[in-house]
């Protein structure tokens, strides 16, 4: 058996999911259909602050929560803190049938980056 990096996972998953700018985003959030921001870090780190009016969801939790949080036809930004973990989060949305699931560009990181609204 052939075994895979973390990092080759990674870049795998990046080839078969959407990816979103920051800058993009917030645009979209001011439209009417603006997408539902998911934050799928741990506790320790949503602790320190999160998008404004995030919904989040633990990586190692999402599996078993998101079909009781949101519809499978609901327009989803997933975030982690660099775009890795939501990477694989957002590649795992689309295999539950959740086709308009995107992954954040450079994550938490990225949207502090571009001035995102923050709570906390």
């Amino acid at each position: 058996m052939t075994y895979k990096t973390a990092v080759e996972l990674t870049e795998e998953a990046r080839a078969r999911i959407r990816e979103v700018s920051a800058a993009d985003v917030i645009k979209e959030l001011a439209g009417a259909d603006a997408p539902v921001l998911l934050d799928v870090r741990e506790p320790n780190e949503t602790n320190l602050g999160r998008v404004r009016g995030a919904m989040v969801i633990p990586r190692g939790q999402l599996e078993s929560k998101i079909e009781a949080a949101l519809p499978r036809e609901a327009k989803i930004v997933v975030y982690c803190a660099n775009g890795n973990r939501s990477a694989l989060a957002a590649d795992t949305l689309q295999m539950m049938g959740y086709a308009n699931a995107r992954n954040l560009i450079a994550g938490w990181t990225g949207w502090v980056g571009a001035d995102g609204p923050v709570d906390g």
